[in-house]
């Protein structure tokens, strides 16, 4: 029987924190009120938040020069999602999960649907991997894929990603998440405006096998492993290409991969603007695209992207359904507890910037006031909304400290004995 963490577990150990928790919030919500805040409605809109997890986060990652597994780490897609589940059960901000293909094929997708219910998990967006050669693949990516010179390798990255749609379909999923590693490392290795030609023409393919109320996500990043140049950079590049697709393919955000210092709350009001903000992947970065956990670095910086969506929001910009996921490698944590503090302080960022007065900083604003404008908006920024996200945890049955709760359960160890050691494994990106 395989292990796994009960309502009756979660119960009792939130027992012993339900005084301190109380005494919390009724102090946070007095602090609140006298800035004409309602802690009720603020918790409503924490209960209401939602970030999907994907499935090769729950695993151990790497970096280009070395990866060490870690213990009971997940060997295929049903171990990921047993571990999400828990992630969850005990956030309550992860009811999706978001497949990359082909690491988590199976010969039954209904039933894996129905798999992924049974840990009260949905399925978000379906993501294809055309950045690696598989194992029987006839053509390699070394040199590109829906870019490459040869035809026929476009072709065959094009397959692959009409083979995820289907898949999705069958999951339930309604977007396709398209990034590749497509460039140059070299000065006349590769024609620029060529490249960028064939992967119009690619995605057009793609594109147009779209199902009626379906989305594809573009993905830009700035190198790596494409070093002097990459056909899909930066928001400029993505923004072009999304524009001559058409209405269903918009732009995606990994806060990684833009160059350091780089504004990206700007380039979120940009994309809001044009009605092409496809949406997230959060994690946080020190030097590039780091995949650190979320909110670890710069909390600020992500804080500042939710004081953008949450005007969005607020103003009911026209097209504005942004979608969110962690995307994070795990080198040297438990890849659970990880993804838990993430989720946590990606709902954190956002019930802070659901505190800015509005009008108030809008009447900074026009009128120039520059220190009152920043003071309001630091204001939201520095109170602590634990006991918020919290309580809202523990209202939908989830744990008041997740972390503690999954330490205190001994899953990592119970699972180590469940998953014996594989070589190789479907989890964590290197």
């Amino acid at each position: 029987m395989s292990f796994a963490i009960t309502a009756d577990f979660i119960g009792s150990e939130n027992t012993r924190l339900n005084d301190a928790l109380a005494e919390d919030y009724q102090a946070l919500g007095r602090q609140l009120a006298r800035r004409g805040i309602s802690i009720e409605d603020m918790t409503e809109r924490a209960m209401g938040f939602s970030v999907a997890i994907p499935t090769w986060g729950v695993g151990t990652g790497g970096t280009r020069f070395a990866r060490f597994p870690g213990p009971g780490e997940p060997r295929n897609i049903h171990d990921k999602l047993e571990d999400c589940g828990v992630i969850n059960l005990l956030t309550r901000t992860t009811p999706n999960v978001s497949p990359h293909f082909p690491w988590d094929k199976v010969g039954d997708y209904n039933a894996l649907r129905q798999e992924a219910a049974s840990h009260s998990l949905g399925f978000d967006a379906v993501n294809s991997n055309t950045f690696q050669d598989q194992k029987g693949q006839q053509r390699s990516y070394k040199f590109g894929s829906l870019t490459h010179a040869d035809s026929s390798t476009r072709n065959q990255a094009v397959e692959h990603n009409l083979e995820c749609i289907e898949i999705g379909r069958q999951l339930g999923s309604t977007a396709l998440t398209v990034w590749i590693a497509d460039g140059s490392n070299f000065p006349g290795q590769s024609n620029l405006n060529a490249a960028f030609d064939r992967y119009i023409e690619s995605l057009k393919v793609i594109y147009d096998a779209l199902p009626r109320d379906w989305l594809v996500f573009l993905e830009h990043k700035l190198y790596e492993p494409a070093f002097y140049s990459t056909v899909i950079s930066d928001w400029g590049s993505n923004f072009m290409a999304a524009l001559e697709l058409g209405p269903k393919a918009k732009c995606l955000v990994d806060l990684g991969h833009h160059a350091p210092n780089t504004n990206i709350e700007q380039i979120v009001a940009r994309l809001v603007r044009a009605k092409k903000l496809a949406g997230f992947h959060f994690n946080d970065s020190k030097y590039g695209d780091d995949d650190l956990d979320s909110g670890s670095v710069d909390p600020f910086r992500l804080f500042l992207v939710f004081n953008e969506l949450v005007d969005a929001e607020l103003r009911k910009a026209e097209g504005f359904a942004p979608a969110y996921m962690i995307d994070q490698s795990h080198n040297v944590t438990d890849p659970i507890e990880s993804l838990m503090a993430s989720a946590v302080e990606i709902q954190r960022a956002f019930i802070q910037a659901s505190l800015i007065d509005r009008k108030a900083l809008s009447a900074a604003q026009d009128g120039s006031d520059v220190m009152l404008g920043h003071r309001t908006v630091k204001q939201a920024f520095i109170t602590d909304v634990s006991p918020i996200l919290a309580e809202a945890r523990r209202r939908k049955g989830g744990a008041i400290d997740p972390v503690a709760l999954y330490r205190a359960s001994d899953y990592r160890r119970r699972k180590t004995e469940e998953r014996p050691a594989v070589e190789g494994t479907s989890a964590g990106i290197v």
